[in-house]
């Protein structure tokens, strides 16, 4: 629910009661007392002389707080929109009424929203979900259209992340020898940042008349996105030295340009198991280097739950082939304009939205909603 299309008190009465299951889920009051505990902590003297649980405990407090600070934000709208309406009905027919009929139409249409990030926030049950999270988009098939489309989804994902507030490292971004990239890998750091774009991985699949056809031909491409975990510091996974090998080369942008003259760009190989990674957004190797790790880390994480557990969708979903028959999304540019959801049916006409200015948020919510109920029908 987005919007209020007739605002009664009834309607503001079943907001009040998404609004509290929201509150007994995210476990309201006993983050309030959470709050007061760790600001009361982070003032005491020497809080930051163990500064890596220092660190921890104030990503702590700003997740609690900003969970306390949402619902307190929604409960106001509530009463201004229930004070709003009870105004409305005391004047009748009085001039004024009607503008306080619109105030609190737009106050109940700001609460629905509100009540909607919450229960979104409120379905994150996963080990990770509110935590930061590296994306890899790569080609499939298509041939140089998908390197295009690669690229056409970078594009997107970046302007999403801006628009969440989110910060990107562009880890690893080579230009493809003649239109778009070989692949794209980022990380992103930001509240609910898993879980939020575990909703995108999968097959992305394009419609479109290709650019590069002389004859104008319609053409269909895809790309794959994986979307696994960064780890946190308390996970540590080992990895020997002897067990990777480490090239370094010149590191390239898209367009093909060079970003430096120097070899700072850094692949990484697990030689146990193939796994390869490569960085080229910093201008050290040692960064670079670094940056590798932390992305190698987090992919022999995610290989040791298969082995133990044979559950890798949790993680990213089922490994399949980049191509027909297997996406999750379409993007239809030709012969109409249309962007549909193939596993919950979310659509819109709004092509330029979604791809041009990253508006993404009805497909991720409309995924979250959805799985959440196959959940619960399974339970």
């Amino acid at each position: 629910m987005t919007e209020v299309e007739s605002i009664t008190p009834d309607a503001l009465d079943a907001l009040e009661r998404r609004l509290a299951e929201v509150e007994a889920y995210l476990h309201i009051e006993e983050k309030r007392g959470r709050v007061d505990e760790l600001e009361r902590l982070s003032a005491a003297p020497g809080f930051w002389d163990d500064a890596e649980r220092a660190r921890s405990l104030m990503a702590e407090l700003a997740s609690a707080r900003g969970d306390v600070e949402a619902v307190d934000g929604a409960r106001s709208q509530l009463a201004d929109a229930r004070a709003a309406l009870e105004l409305a009905s005391e004047l009748g027919e009085d001039e004024g009424a009607d503008d306080l009929v619109a105030e609190a139409s737009q106050d109940a249409a700001a609460l629905a929203r509100a009540v909607d990030a919450l229960e979104l926030t409120s379905w994150f049950t996963g080990e990770f979900d509110h935590g930061d999270a590296i994306l890899t988009i790569k080609p499939g098939q298509g041939g140089l259209e998908a390197q295009d489309w690669t690229f056409m989804l970078f594009k997107m994902y970046m302007k999403y992340c801006a628009r969440k507030g989110w910060k990107v490292t562009v880890n690893d971004c080579p230009a493809a020898e003649q239109i778009g990239i070989d692949r794209a890998t980022i990380t992103v750091e930001g509240k609910d940042a898993f879980g939020m774009l575990r909703a995108e991985a999968g097959v992305h699949r394009l419609v479109r008349i290709s650019p590069t056809d002389a004859k104008k031909r319609r053409q269909t491409t895809f790309a794959g996105v994986e979307v696994i975990p960064v780890l946190p510091d308390d996970i540590d996974i080992e990895v020997a030295p002897d067990d990777i090998r480490v090239d370094v080369y010149h590191a390239s942008g898209p367009g093909g340009q060079g970003v430096n003259t120097t070899d700072s760009a850094v692949r990484v190989t697990h030689l146990p198991t193939g796994i390869v990674v490569t960085c080229q957004n910093e201008r050290s190797q040692i960064q670079n280097k670094a940056a590798c790790m932390q992305i190698l880390k987090a992919r022999l994480y995610e290989l040791e739950l298969q082995k133990r557990e044979d559950k890798l969708d949790e993680i990213r979903g089922p490994k399949t082939e980049i191509g027909f028959g297997n996406q999750i999304r379409s993007y239809v540019l030709y012969p109409y304009q249309m962007v549909k959801d193939l596993r919950t049916g979310v659509e819109t006409s709004n092509v330029d939205g979604v791809l041009e200015e990253g508006d993404l948020d009805p497909f991720v919510i409309g995924y979250h909603r959805w799985a959440t109920g196959n959940a619960e029908a399974e339970a």
